[in-house]
């Protein structure tokens, strides 16, 4: 079990008893590879942003406004804007959460001060 066997059957086993054990398998499985794709897809998201974009993502995810952020940066609050705009339509994220819960998934963490 402690491989990734999903079900064990003790012999003699029915032909119905081996199916109803393949099932919970086969979409364990599927699953796991409609989660392979999906995060291989945030990852080449993530891979496509320039890193100043990279940073910009850090800090908004941690709630900084952009008015922080840009001093943080040393740079102007419009070029966070620019920066920020450019990072939610490359992540293809709707809202500031729906992007915090993408780079929780990538493990996207606030720059070390």
């Amino acid at each position: 079990m402690k491989a990734g066997a999903v079900e064990f059957l003790s012999k003699p086993f029915r032909a119905q008893d081996l199916l109803d054990a393949i099932r919970p398998a086969i979409e364990q499985s599927r699953a796991r590879r409609h989660d392979v794709v999906v995060m291989a897809g945030l990852q080449a998201r993530y891979g496509s942003l320039t890193p100043r974009e990279r940073e910009v993502l850090a800090l908004v995810v941690t709630g900084r406004m952009n008015k922080q952020i840009a001093a943080d940066l040393n740079v102007g609050e419009v070029t966070v804007k620019v920066h920020r705009g450019q990072v939610m339509r490359k992540m293809s994220a709707r809202s500031v959460a729906e992007l915090v819960r993408v780079a929780d998934k990538l493990g996207v963490s606030a720059p070390k001060a």
